[in-house]
């Protein structure tokens, strides 16, 4: 599903979170809204800061302390999630690129889309395979 939505970085930083490793996440960390984990391909997460410090490593996720944060890049292992923050405006940004359907749900449970956004685009979905036009 192609993305394209305005987001606050920390509701992206959840989803971030959620999709890669809230099992094992430091509790402290989850809490801080200034970290952030970054991870080297494949499937490579690299948040474009100011000011950034790596704190410590778990699993393959390094926990970066990240300060005016201007851009994050997230790919999924698979492959089959590429999506871009970039900021618009302060905690302000926009995301956009492409989401898996495992991705999708934790898009909406971070906040970072409103389930109207994947109803709508359901709708759409099912108008086109009615139609034919798939």
């Amino acid at each position: 599903m192609e993305i394209d939505v305005k987001t606050t970085l920390e509701k992206f930083r959840r989803f971030m979170i959620l999709n890669t490793c809230y099992s094992f996440i430091p509790k402290g960390y989850l809490k801080d809204p200034s970290i952030f984990p970054e991870r080297d391909p494949p499937g490579r997460i690299h948040v474009e800061a100011l000011s950034k410090l790596n704190l410590e490593t778990v699993r393959e996720i390094r926990f970066v302390r990240a300060y005016e944060v201007l851009g994050i890049i997230y790919n999924s292992k698979s492959g089959n999630t590429n999506l871009i923050w970039r900021q618009v405006k302060g905690t302000i940004g926009r995301v956009s690129g492409k989401a898996s359907p495992n991705s999708i749900v934790n898009l909406v449970e971070a906040e970072v889309l409103p389930k109207s956004y994947v109803k709508r685009f359901l709708k759409e979905l099912e108008a086109r395979g009615s139609s034919g036009d798939m």
